[in-house]
């Protein structure tokens, strides 16, 4: 069994009721710093609220898991983010803590499982979760899928959300859009584009089903403005051979001519000289 196996399976133990197994410590609450790869965001105070009641009236039923940081007399939080907050808002000056060896990928992996074994972690924190086990600790998507129990499909569609702009992602954030409206979003070409269609759907509180719609009808004009300054495009190149045509055919008629074209921005100018006397011999 891997060692996150064994970690996993500790804290399967604790959750039935048999950590008295392990030594648990009364640790002080001022040297415990948090998890660095703790993927979640924010916390719902309510929850907070209600266990940091709970632990009021009943007591820590499951201790926190630390480990021993490389400062003297310090540790780092390994599990149990919501309780330490708790008792923190509690004033207590200690709390009781199992002290395990713990690499920094176990603790990465552990914080990422511990929040997704709670409902309430926001899609985007679980992608982030997973693109930093990926970057920092040269996992493969495959082997990250087996270490939390994920398919993989599930991880690749987790992180192409990511490819969204954090402009947009932020939208997506706070105002509170779904992970399908997400990857909807996805389908649209560029962040500026994304950013719009994410403004869309926020204000008017579009389901996923019309968001899609609207998606897909704005890609279709995005097709058709396309194809247009396409067409638009040719016939400027039309236009200019037409000019150099007419020029050669001015200069082998024996008509001195001279003529240069120079582009400004969206507009292209033309300058075209014809040496009178030439035309006027002609004459």
């Amino acid at each position: 069994m891997s060692r996150l196996g064994d970690l996993l399976k500790g804290r399967a133990r604790e959750e039935e009721g048999g950590w008295a197994r392990e030594q648990v410590q009364r640790v002080p609450v001022d040297r415990i710093d948090p998890n660095p790869y703790q993927p979640r965001q924010a916390f719902d105070p309510e929850s907070l609220v209600s266990l940091r009641e709970s632990i009021r009236q009943h007591g820590m039923l499951q201790p926190i898991v630390v480990r021993r940081a490389r400062d003297d007399g310090r540790y780092q939080l390994v599990a149990g983010e919501r309780r330490l907050q708790a008792v923190r808002a509690l004033g207590w000056e200690e709390v009781p803590a199992i002290v395990r060896s713990v690499e920094d990928r176990e603790l990465a992996e552990l914080a990422l499982i511990e929040n997704l074994q709670r409902q309430d972690l926001h899609f985007l924190e679980e992608a982030r979760g997973y693109q930093r086990l990926l970057e920092e600790f040269g996992l493969t998507q495959r082997d990250l899928a087996e270490r939390v129990g994920k398919g993989q499909s599930t991880i690749a569609n987790k992180l192409r959300l990511l490819h969204l702009a954090p402009g947009v992602l932020e939208i997506v954030r706070q105002r509170g859009l779904t992970e399908r409206h997400a990857r909807a979003l996805l389908q649209l070409d560029g962040p500026e584009a994304q950013r719009e269609a994410a403004e869309v759907i926020a204000r008017r509180e579009m389901t996923v089903r019309e968001a899609e719609a609207w998606i897909a009808r704005r890609k279709e004009k995005d097709r058709q403005a396309g194809r247009k300054r396409v067409w638009v495009l040719k016939d400027v190149r039309l236009f200019l051979n037409g000019v150099e045509q007419l020029v050669k055919q001015v200069r082998a008629s024996g008509v001195p001519v001279e003529w240069q074209q120079e582009q400004d921005g969206e507009w292209i100018e033309l300058r075209v000289r014809v040496r009178r006397k030439g035309i006027e011999d002609r004459g």
